[in-house]
């Protein structure tokens, strides 16, 4: 009798294995932050800076449940896009090993995060040409690709098309372009990537990528091929230019892309002569940075045809080229002021923001300068974008 008692209270002090299922139940009622509503957790967690959020995935599986989820991820969208200020995402080399990486600035702290490596691009085992890559975004969905590319040894161009993930802080291989591309034009119209152009200006074929069903179709075809100067997506327009050549006998050649008719056209006179930098996109409205002098910013007219100087100075002299520009902003109120993005060597950044002079059609943009930490001496920028992450 002693044994038997004895057994059984040995078998009460036994503990049992749970099973996945009793797991996974208890993991549905673990709340996010312990002592908060599970809607207030959310909310903090939506602040995240998104290069953390992987690592807080392993915080707890219920954490890893919320970040995971669709509904988090549109939320986190959705949240990003209301703020007055993106991610400022720059693609840069170092002059002296030629490395390639991306490094993302958070405007309100002023702190850059690196972005994890580039997959190795398919064929790109060789170095590799850095600006010959087009990059674009989808700034809405947090996402990004790399397109294209050369190897600097054969002069071979590249079908690559990479794609980087804010939500994720991940890379991944996406289907390779049809036609092998470098020195190109890439850009987004609605939730969609085009690319077009390139090489010695030999190329008139265009494609469309579908990042939904990850997917190129042929789109409509320019009037003859371009090799890129500077390229920019007003609304539901691609604009395409080769810029002045020396001796400059000629009027520069450039081509516009509609995408509602899917059909180019030739680029108006005043446009392409007076495209002279490299363009940013704010408020739908095309601004450029003067390649000569001291970056002096001037705006399209499309009324007009004409480009007319932005007061308030040029890009700030500590800000060196070569430059990356981007543009953001334009709504109404004081979070859609317009933002035009300038990253020099060393990654020092000039950020212009436009606003209406007082009594006047005209503009005027300061600007202030965000120093690129000491370690990034030696890089320089090849593409600048910014999203919502």
């Amino acid at each position: 009798m002693v044994g038997a008692s004895t057994v059984v209270v040995e078998e009460e002090h036994v503990p049992r294995r749970r099973s996945e299922a009793e797991v996974e139940v208890e993991a549905e009622g673990e709340q996010l932050i312990p002592g908060l509503p599970d809607e207030v957790a959310e909310h903090c967690l939506l602040h995240l800076p998104f290069p953390y959020q992987p690592l807080a995935r392993s915080v707890s599986s219920a954490w890893n449940r919320t970040l995971s989820s669709t509904s988090f991820l549109r939320c986190k969208a959705e949240a990003a896009a209301e703020r007055s200020l993106p991610y400022l995402f720059v693609f840069a080399f170092d002059r002296a090993t030629l490395r390639l990486q991306w490094q993302a600035l958070d405007p309100r702290t002023r702190r850059w995060f690196v972005l994890p490596p580039m997959p190795l691009p398919v064929g790109g085992d060789g170095p590799l040409c850095p600006p010959a890559f087009a990059c674009a975004a989808l700034p809405s969905r947090g996402e990004l690709y790399v397109l294209g590319g050369m190897r600097s040894d054969t002069q071979s161009p590249l079908q690559t098309l990479l794609a980087y993930r804010a939500a994720t802080n991940s890379w991944c291989a996406a289907a390779p372009m049809p036609t092998p591309r470098c020195f190109f034009a890439a850009g987004a119209i609605g939730d969609r990537i085009f690319a077009a152009g390139g090489g010695d200006g030999g190329i008139s074929a265009v494609e469309c990528y579908d990042p939904e069903a990850d997917r190129w179709a042929p789109a409509a075809g320019m009037r003859r091929g371009m090799a890129r100067y500077d390229a920019a997506v007003v609304g539901q327009r691609m604009y395409l230019t080769e810029g002045w050549t020396w001796p400059f006998e000629s009027s520069p050649c450039g081509g516009v892309y509609d995408a509602d008719r899917d059909a180019w056209d030739e680029m108006r006179v005043g446009m392409r002569e007076g495209w002279t930098g490299a363009s940013a996109v704010a408020g739908s409205r095309l601004y450029v940075i003067s390649e000569c002098g001291d970056g002096r910013v001037k705006a399209y007219d499309e009324g007009t045809d004409r480009w007319r100087a932005v007061a308030g100075g040029g890009v700030p002299a500590e800000v060196r080229r070569p430059y990356a520009v981007i543009g953001s902003g334009g709504a109404a109120g004081e979070k859609g002021r317009r933002k035009i993005y300038v990253v020099g060597s060393g990654m020092d950044v000039g950020v212009g923001t436009v606003s209406p002079t007082a009594g006047s059609p005209e503009e005027t943009v300061e600007w202030e300068v965000v120093n690129g930490p000491p370690a990034f001496a030696d890089l320089a920028p090849c593409n600048a974008l910014v999203l919502f992450a």
